[in-house]
């Protein structure tokens, strides 16, 4: 899944995909280096982030969303509010990947009214303007398993297939370095709720934590100076079985997950 930012406030790549040419020619680049599927956003994310009006998100997305979904590939946007879900269905998008799981009001009636739109929920603990500020206690494994389970399962029991809905842990949502590297140690165990995983560490200041001796250095690298832990992590959560990989660097990647790939398919039987 290769992500298109149209956003002038994004952590990962700082507005360079702000307009709706550059980001035409950014979802291109990246079905160029091998994405399966695009994902595109109107509102940052980023931890300390403030909500964004839903009429100016949908004068983000709409215009990208509008040509995007001729080119092909299953088309994803990261959204949460239920105008914005509704407009880009119409249009012809494949999937909401929704940060706060559907939780919104008129999330779920939204996407239910449209039976073929694939969905994926995420864990967030708290919100984006505090869940750094207070993250999660104790064990997170379980209690992102039960959250996204219940969830998922409420969603089922409404109509929708199984095979329509992907969860996410939700890497860096309100979780410290310790519990996001504990989610990709025991991902094994996210497994059991019955749903295919979708593994989102690219480019995320854990990363760059867990390989800077100064974590005071987080704040001031570059994004693009987590390439190689951000694959890595990438190559890391499809061997524990997540099914997508929501990346900045989708030719990096793809090259890794070919050697992955390589090796499984020669291994000892």
């Amino acid at each position: 899944m290769g992500v298109v930012n149209v956003t002038p406030d994004s952590f990962s790549d700082g507005g360079e995909h702000a307009n709706t040419f550059a980001a035409l020619h950014h979802c291109e680049k990246l079905l160029a280096e091998g994405a399966h599927v695009l994902d595109i956003g109107g509102e940052s994310s980023r931890p300390g982030s403030s909500p964004l009006p839903a009429g100016e998100e949908l004068g983000r997305v709409l215009p990208v969303v509008r040509e995007a979904v001729r080119l092909g590939v299953p088309i994803s946007v990261d959204t949460y509010k239920p105008e914005v879900m509704q407009a880009v269905l119409d249009l012809g998008a494949d999937i909401i990947n929704d940060i706060w799981a559907l939780r919104q009001p008129g999330a779920s009636e939204t996407v239910l009214r449209h039976p073929g739109c694939g969905v994926c929920l995420m864990h967030m603990h708290g919100e984006p303007q505090t869940m750094q500020v207070r993250p999660m206690q104790g064990d997170v494994v379980p209690q992102v398993l039960q959250f996204l389970g219940r969830l998922a399962d409420t969603l089922v029991g409404q109509g929708m297939q199984r095979a329509q809905i992907v969860i996410d842990p939700g890497i860096g949502f309100g979780k410290t370095v310790a519990q996001n590297f504990s989610l990709l140690a025991r991902q094994a165990e996210l497994l059991a709720a019955g749903y295919p995983l979708l593994a989102g560490w690219s480019r995320k200041s854990s990363l760059t934590a867990a390989t800077s001796k100064s974590l005071a250095r987080v704040a001031t690298m570059d994004a693009r100076q987590r390439l190689v832990p951000s694959v890595s992590a990438a190559l890391l959560a499809v061997e524990r079985g997540a099914r997508i990989v929501r990346v900045h660097d989708v030719r990096e990647t793809v090259q890794a997950l070919a050697v992955l790939e390589s090796v499984q398919a020669n291994g000892v039987r």
